[in-house]
């Protein structure tokens, strides 16, 4: 009997160590997959919308999580940009138009471009047919709205070299100013604002458009930014956001409808009205935008794009300094 009970308690004390070592490893393993995990906080220019659905995308499907980046994706109040995040050190990434970065870029701003999302201008100026504004120089004294939470530069710039007059009208997040008569033109993006208008009632043929890049302002718009000092301490994890969030877009073009459930989603959980309709529209022309038929452009800010645009903000006097290319534009991508 004594034997036995020998032999139980052997056997007793071998399992508990047994269950303890596997319990060990385990937990030693989440702690060093915890460790092994970097985090980076993205911020893009606005609300949640389909204009970056690409990122909720790699973050939904796990693209992130398998490159072990822990992605924060914060979205900026009304008060802020996206760049007063980065200048503040809220934010590793961020989301700006070209001629944004360009113009921060000039005036100080630690802040370099490490991807290009968007190959063309989704900018145009619209207008109520029955206003009679036929050509640009119908423009001249008249109202035109304007977002208050960016990408001014080129309509101000448009105007300016057209030499006309206009008064500026300065908005929050509604077209409804327009709607009612209280602008006679706004300033929209195609993507965007544009098809507000038309889920509002009013027909297309209703309308008269002036898209910019018709005019010689086709400029890149939506790109990813972060200062030299993170790309040069954080490349690793740069280089696997970009990855990753390329791959998330990707995924959209070939899965549109799934990434469309996954904007929506995030909308909901941020507590914001969503139309169905219109995000589709968005995410539809953003695709568009960013992934163009040349393939060779893909996520990449050319030097042709970059030389037309800086020349475009220097003869307006937004730049007042040489800016070369290789200085702005940094991929993590060799």
């Amino acid at each position: 009997l004594s034997t036995i009970n020998t032999i139980f308690a052997h056997l007793f004390y071998r399992l508990i160590f047994c269950l303890m070592y596997k319990f060990i490893t385990a937990l030693a393993f989440i702690f060093l997959s915890i460790n092994l995990s970097s985090q980076i906080v993205f911020v893009p220019q606005w609300y949640p919308q389909a204009q970056f659905a690409g990122y909720y995308v790699a973050r939904e499907k796990g693209f992130y999580e398998e490159l072990n980046l822990d992605v924060k994706i914060t979205h900026p109040v009304s008060s802020q940009n996206a760049l007063d995040y980065l200048v503040k050190n809220e934010a590793d990434i961020i989301s700006l138009f070209l001629v944004s970065g360009l113009s921060a870029y000039s005036q100080g701003a630690d802040i370099i471009n490490i991807g290009q999302l968007s190959q063309t201008s989704s900018l145009l100026f619209v207008a109520k047919e029955d206003r009679q504004i036929l050509n640009i120089k119908d423009f001249n004294d008249k109202k035109i709205g304007i977002w208050k939470s960016g990408f001014d530069e080129l309509p101000r710039i448009f105007m300016k070299n057209y030499n006309l007059d206009v008064d500026w009208v300065l908005l929050t997040s509604s077209v409804n100013l327009f709607l009612m008569d209280g602008v006679d033109i706004l300033t929209v993006t195609y993507y965007n604002e544009y098809d507000q208008i038309i889920n509002s009632g009013i027909n297309e043929d209703e309308l008269t458009r002036f898209f910019l890049n018709e005019y010689g302002y086709d400029v890149p718009e939506d790109g990813l930014y972060c200062k030299k000092s993170t790309l040069k301490n954080k490349k690793e994890d740069i280089e696997k956001f970009y990855l990753a969030s390329f791959k998330g877009w990707k995924y959209a073009k070939e899965n549109p409808e799934e990434a469309l459930k996954i904007v929506l989603k995030v909308m909901e959980e941020e507590r914001l009205a969503s139309n169905f309709a219109h995000q589709k529209w968005m995410l539809e022309k953003m695709l568009e935008l960013i992934v163009p038929d040349d393939k060779t452009s893909y996520g990449k800010l050319s030097q042709e794009s970059f030389q037309h645009t800086y020349e475009i903000l220097k003869s307006a006097g937004y730049i007042n300094s040489d800016i070369k290319y290789e200085e702005f534009y940094q991929s993590p991508i060799k």
